[in-house]
């Protein structure tokens, strides 16, 4: 897919961040920080913050640290996913309740079928393929030229 909408979104999250710089967890948040977009880490298992920046446990807990902040509902964050594919299928599922409508699966994230659970949740997928740490600089600015 083209990810048009992709980077569209006011806020975004890597869920599977890490906080091992050696990891593409981390790899893919620290994309975010250096092309200085808003990103909040999830990491199930995290403590604290990750590359300085507060992390949660889950997408449930973004949406409960957006509202604090007085921020937008989660239709307005892209998440970029580096799980396993079996985590990465209840985190699909999560999203879709929470209604985010953008989700960037990075390679080897990808659960089966993932094109026809975006379709059925009705979530714009990019996937099976194109990595943010190749593919993002040119997509962030196709959709900056667009504004």
């Amino acid at each position: 897919m083209s990810g048009s909408g992709f980077f569209s979104s006011k806020a975004f999250a890597v869920v599977g961040a890490s906080a091992d710089r050696a990891k593409y967890g981390n790899r893919v948040l620290r994309w975010y920080i250096d092309n200085k977009l808003p990103v909040t880490p999830i990491n199930a298992r995290a403590d604290g913050e990750i590359e300085g920046l507060a992390s949660v446990k889950a997408l449930g807990d973004l949406q409960k640290a957006q509202q604090e902040q007085g921020g937008d509902a989660l239709l307005s964050v892209s998440v970029s996913v580096v799980t396993p594919p079996q985590v990465s299928q209840r985190v699909v599922e999560e999203a879709a309740a929470l209604g985010i409508r953008h989700m960037w699966f990075q390679p080897g994230s990808e659960p089966e079928a993932l094109d026809q659970l975006g379709e059925k949740y009705g979530i714009q997928v990019i996937g099976n393929g194109p990595c943010i740490l190749v593919e993002g600089e040119r997509m962030l600015l196709a959709q900056e030229a667009r504004l």
